[in-house]
């Protein structure tokens, strides 16, 4: 009888162990399941501008009909303008090579700021300004390679970011996932940020990034990203490429979900205090792309810095022309 009870008890814990797999299988599976993939290639470019314009200040939305008309004005101001007499300036690339978008946000939004309500960016505070004053200041006539910004030395481009943000041309992002990262490849320039998924805490303060520390986590099929860790080398407004960071204290959240499968919603939160008179919001959509990234080789290892700060030391030879900052 004992051993006969013995194999009851035994044959009881197979059966209640077997119940519970498909349970775990279940679980698992559902945790797989909500981990939307955002594997491939996704482009940026779009008629929606970054802060909403002035004629649509009380207006967060576009109806389908004024979302055509929209988009039908921003094709006709980017159209080739023929040379125009008596210009000295070089001009830069023509049509052909931009990439200016030709469609609305998916969620007809009339900006990709969010909030403030009104659709624009906060005011800097005062101390940022007084930096972005004097950054722009330097970009006019830069006296070293190093005042001419992380843009045009081919360090960082706004659309790297974060936040990403679309440009004018190259707005193609490649995301790759693994089980314990999620990397997103920025085509202007070279940038690949890593987003580490295994639950890490953030880097010592005392370890700075251009495009910060990334840590990710799941939130049903969201894909939440807090970055920290920014250094101080720029912001879009003084530098014309890196982040928005004026100091170190630049905190974003950032969150990725699926709309469908072709269309990928991107949202995020900056929160600067010592930068912003307050924290700011923005979304854009993202459609899938069919082609590849090639390389994006700007003009490193070149003589296109070198002959840029040529040009800007022969101006201010030129009759009236503005002499070096660093000379009394």
């Amino acid at each position: 009888m004992k051993h006969v009870a013995r194999r009851s008890r035994v044959v009881v814990w197979c059966v209640a162990a077997l119940s519970v797999v498909p349970a775990l299988v279940s679980s698992q599976g559902a945790r797989r399941d909500v981990r939307a993939s955002f594997e491939g290639i996704w482009n940026s470019a779009t008629a929606t501008p970054l802060e909403r314009p002035r004629q649509l200040k009380d207006k967060p939305f576009f109806t389908a009909d004024e979302a055509a008309e929209w988009e039908r004005q921003v094709a006709q101001s980017n159209e080739e303008r023929p040379p125009q007499p008596g210009a000295k300036n070089t001009g830069t690339y023509n049509t052909f090579y931009r990439e200016f978008g030709t469609r609305t946000v998916r969620t007809l939004r009339t900006s990709i700021v969010t909030d403030p309500p009104d659709g624009r960016i906060p005011p800097l505070t005062p101390a940022a300004a007084e930096i972005k004053r004097r950054r722009a200041e330097a970009q006019k006539h830069p006296a070293s390679a190093e005042e001419t910004g992380l843009q045009d030395q081919c360090l960082a481009f706004a659309t790297a970011g974060p936040p990403m943000l679309p440009y004018s041309y190259n707005s193609n992002y490649q995301i790759v996932q693994t089980r314990d990262a999620v990397v997103v490849h920025v085509e202007m320039i070279h940038d690949a940020r890593i987003i580490h998924m295994d639950g890490r805490a953030h880097l010592s303060p005392d370890i700075r990034r251009w495009m910060g520390d990334s840590i990710g986590r799941w939130e049903g099929r969201t894909l939440v990203v807090d970055t920290t860790n920014f250094n101080d080398a720029g912001g879009i407004y003084g530098d014309a490429g890196g982040n928005f960071a004026w100091d170190r204290n630049l905190h974003l959240v950032e969150r990725f979900s699926l709309l469908d499968a072709d269309t990928l919603l991107y949202q995020f939160e900056i929160d600067d205090p010592t930068a912003f008179t307050q924290p700011w919001k923005g979304e854009l959509t993202m459609a899938r792309s069919a082609g590849r990234i090639y390389e994006y080789a700007c003009h490193e290892a070149n003589y296109s810095l070198v002959n840029m700060l040529r040009g800007y030391r022969a101006s201010e030879r030129e009759p009236g022309g503005q002499p070096p900052r660093n000379q009394p």
